[in-house]
């Protein structure tokens, strides 16, 4: 009877019915063909001829296949199918528009990302691919009428279909095997670009990591931690500021090689600029966790970050005052256990549009700060600086130098031009953000003894080789998002203890991430067992250390 029914229904409807197993297929063959640009661009980079290519596609497309026949069962086909189709749409739009891999870094930088930041991302482009590539392909699986075969009948026709697709899936593969598999090997991006499977088992990595977060406990670190006094008595307050900047490249940067002129404050300054240093990570959820640790790149994880205490932790076990100030997507849980203040939250509407503050902000409340210390302390700004892709928004009219800029967050819209020329005025606002800083210190010197840190989190990709913005693995990560700039001024106090020659040939050295930490307690002097020498900058330039 329920077949009378289904057949008497066909008769009389004018939507096209199929059945469970050929919808899930069409499907399947859209998503891997249709909407995995990224990976077939990759694919066609990689291998030579068309042959490996024709044979991955019928392999790729066979094996989904196998996987979306046997979810087509009732009440759940066009569920899945539908699922399958957004989260394609979706993750090809970041990954086609701006050469991302979408793994679980790059989805916990996400999940942790501020309303306004995200807005940026949701634009008239992004929206226009959703409709092509996913409402109206959805719109089709809606409007489709699936037949179902009774269960056992389904079973029986959907074990034998899918093992038909396994057996093409594995001929395929046999039949380039040695091709195929040195391709993968040797690039790992192409599997991680495999759209929506990779970025699929990304997020459900995260959310499990995430799950596991919950019964973390923090282990204490630098409970020894004290402050060494200084030799004469009656000595000034030690004041450090370390700014933890944001996606600033050392490429961009004059007081390296670059030939615009991005640095004309700092140049003017007596600094010291460390040319060649390197990130911990490519996006914030990474490095400024890293940066702050005592695990260095090569000994960082996301789960030690979060089990273990930081610098900040030991600086205030040495008893300073020590705060947090944010104005970017947070502190990645490196402050929770100190001071913190949130200028995004406060909303300053002289600088901020909806919860989204220049750095300036920050600048216009240093001032008191700097006037109520009264005793060693530090304070850690953390900065939007050079975040994408509105960059035009993170510069004052008066930094707006290199012209014609891109002015709007959607740059596929923009020329590389355009978007570098924004992007390098991003650079001078850090170049005045920093020297104002510099300037405020110096004009306090008569009563404290001052000094300056900088060290951008990662860099950033401006369409280099097709790639934008930032996140890229780090074992393929280019340069751009790699190499950062580190900047060092120290007041006439503590400069009067370093051997000036030395620090200017330390300069030419390679430093990184790795080295902020030790350089922190070690222009507090702070004596602890979490204090590494050989990682302290300024360590073997000190008067009196041995070489």
């Amino acid at each position: 009877m329920q077949e009378q029914a289904q057949d008497k229904q066909r008769k009389t409807s004018t939507r096209p019915t199929l059945g469970a197993p050929t919808l899930a297929m069409l499907t399947a063959a859209y998503i891997i063909l249709v909407a995995n640009h990224s990976f077939w661009a990759r694919a066609f980079n990689y291998f030579e001829g068309m042959l490996p290519i024709v044979v991955l596609a019928i392999g790729l497309t066979a094996l989904a296949s196998a996987i979306f026949v046997a979810l087509s069962f009732r009440f759940i086909t066009k569920p899945v199918l539908i699922f399958m189709v957004l989260s394609a749409a979706a993750a090809s739009w970041f990954m086609d528009s701006f050469g991302v891999i979408i793994n679980r870094d790059m989805v916990r930088n996400a999940m942790q990302t501020t309303p306004a930041e995200a807005g940026h991302l949701i634009t008239f482009g992004f929206l226009r691919h959703l409709l092509i590539f996913a409402v109206i392909p959805v719109g089709l699986l809606l409007w489709v009428r699936i037949e179902h075969r009774p269960f056992f009948s389904k079973l029986k026709r959907n074990i034998g279909l899918i093992l038909l697709l396994l057996v093409i899936t594995a001929a395929a593969g046999l039949s380039q095997a040695r091709t195929l598999s040195t391709t993968s090997r040797a690039h790992h991006d192409l599997v991680a670009t495999l759209n929506p499977f990779a970025p699929i088992v990304s997020v459900t990595r995260y959310f499990i990591g995430t799950a596991k977060e919950r019964n973390i406990v923090v282990e204490a670190r630098g409970l020894d931690a004290k402050v060494v006094p200084p030799a004469e008595p009656g000595a000034k307050p030690r004041v450090l500021i370390v700014v933890a900047g944001e996606t600033a490249r050392a490429e961009n940067f004059s007081l390296g090689s670059y030939q615009r002129e991005t640095n004309p404050e700092l140049s003017k300054l007596d600094i010291s600029y460390f040319k060649d240093t390197s990130s911990c990570g490519t996006a914030t959820a990474v490095s400024i966790p890293c940066m702050f640790s005592f695990f260095g790149r090569g000994g960082y994880s996301h789960e030690k970050g979060l089990s273990t205490e930081n610098v900040v932790d030991v600086v205030a076990h040495a008893g300073l005052r020590i705060e947090w100030w944010e104005n970017n997507t947070g502190d990645k849980d490196v402050a929770k256990r100190i001071t913190q203040r949130n200028f995004s939250d406060e909303n300053d509407p002289r600088f901020c549009v909806n919860h989204e503050c220049r750095d300036e902000v920050m600048l216009a409340n240093l001032d008191s700060w700097l006037d109520s210390v009264k005793s060693d302390a530090v304070l850690v700004v953390h900065q939007l600086g050079s975040h994408g892709p509105a960059y035009y928004q993170r510069y004052a009219d008066e930094r707006r130098k290199f012209t014609p800029d891109c002015q709007t967050a959607e740059i596929a819209n923009c020329s590389r031009e355009e978007i570098t020329n924004a992007y390098d005025n991003t650079i001078l606002e850090t170049d005045h953000f920093l020297s104002t800083i510099i300037g405020k210190l110096k004009a306090r010197e008569g009563n404290l003894a001052t000094s300056m840190l900088y060290m951008s989190d990662h860099g950033e990709s401006l369409g280099e080789k097709g790639i934008y913005l930032h996140g890229a693995p780090y074992f393929i990560a280019p340069s751009q998002q790699t190499h950062i700039p580190f900047v060092l001024w120290l007041g006439s106090d503590t400069k009067q203890t370093i051997d000036t020659a030395c620090l200017a040939a330390k300069t030419e050295e390679e430093a990184s991430h790795d080295n902020l930490s030790a350089t922190v307690l070690g222009l507090m002097s702070i004596s602890t067992k979490e204090y590494v020498s050989n990682l302290d900058v300024l360590a073997s330039c000190r008067n009196g250390a041995k070489s």
